[in-house]
């Protein structure tokens, strides 16, 4: 009896460990806009929520994200390309900490550390585009190690 509870429990660790693919969480789902994500770093997921879906198109809204670092965070870069039918047709990346330099408030932040945000952020864009594509954001860290990475899913069908 012993020895088969051991082997259930080996089978079990071991299809945990197996797995690398999070669940995809859905942001917001309205008529006419839905937003998904879904962590695309092997050993980490994370928490992220908007308060009200219909708030997106205001370009400041408010949003909750938490984590348990898994680096720790001296300079942090960040990356974002947008994804339509499987092609980047855009990119941007920008340097969010490092020396004499802190955009957001837990640069400096230690592994381990809880990371948690919640308030405003404003978009740097006039309308969300329409139509289904992909946000794929990155961060990583001065040695180059993914801190937090997620594949957004749009789904946008309003007018303007």
């Amino acid at each position: 009896m012993k020895t088969s509870n051991v082997l259930a429990l080996i089978l079990v660790l071991l299809c945990i460990n197996a797995s690398t693919e999070w669940p995809t969480h859905t942001v917001c789902k309205e008529e006419n806009l839905e937003i998904y994500y879904k962590s695309c770093d092997p050993q980490q997921d994370f928490a992220f929520s908007i308060d009200r879906c219909s708030d997106v198109i205001t370009h400041t809204f408010d949003i909750r994200a938490a984590m348990v670092l898994r680096q720790s965070i001296k300079e942090l870069y960040g990356k974002i390309d947008l994804i339509i039918n499987g092609k980047t047709v855009l990119s941007y990346s920008e340097t969010l900490c490092g020396p004499g330099l802190s955009k957001l408030i837990f640069c400096g932040k230690k592994k381990g550390e809880h990371l948690y945000y919640e308030g405003p952020v404003t978009l740097g864009i006039k309308e969300i585009p329409q139509g289904d594509y992909t946000i794929a954001a990155r961060l990583t860290n001065e040695d180059h190690v993914t801190v937090a990475c997620a594949d957004f899913t749009v789904k946008n069908y309003l007018d303007y």
